[in-house]
């Protein structure tokens, strides 16, 4: 299992630990789906692993939410102008399940073609 991983969401990196909640911004999918982000890099175990292949890491939507209201006021001295606004960003709370999924290793390919051990024939065993 590696202790963090660099995902890529929206646009935007991300460090990860296994366990860990977060919010990015909002994701086109349903709650409870489990979805595998890019993976930029992978660590663990003193072993880091720059673009890994595969998806080591998985992750769960658990919900979507609002962000805070943020207030944002306009004002110009002596004219009169006032101009109130606000704003409150779309976005989605994952979990990260896990990191560093099980890679399935190939098997070793045996050679079926391999050529038997020569054997010291006959003429060779009385010369020698």
């Amino acid at each position: 299992m590696a202790d963090y991983a660099i995902i890529k969401l929206g646009g935007k990196q991300y460090v990860v630990r296994e366990g860990e909640k977060l919010l990015v911004d909002r994701l086109p999918l349903d709650e409870n789906k489990t979805f595998k982000p890019d993976v930029i890099f992978a660590s663990g175990n003193g072993k880091p692993d720059l673009a890994p292949k595969g998806s080591p890491v998985t992750a769960k939507v658990l919900a979507h939410v609002r962000g805070d209201k943020i207030r944002i006021g306009k004002y110009r001295r002596r004219t009169g102008y006032r101009r109130h606004t606000g704003f409150r960003s779309s976005l989605t709370q994952i979990q990260i399940e896990s990191i560093g999924a099980k890679r399935s290793t190939a098997p070793k390919k045996e050679s079926a073609a391999e050529k038997p051990k020569r054997s010291i024939s006959t003429k060779q065993k009385e010369t020698a």
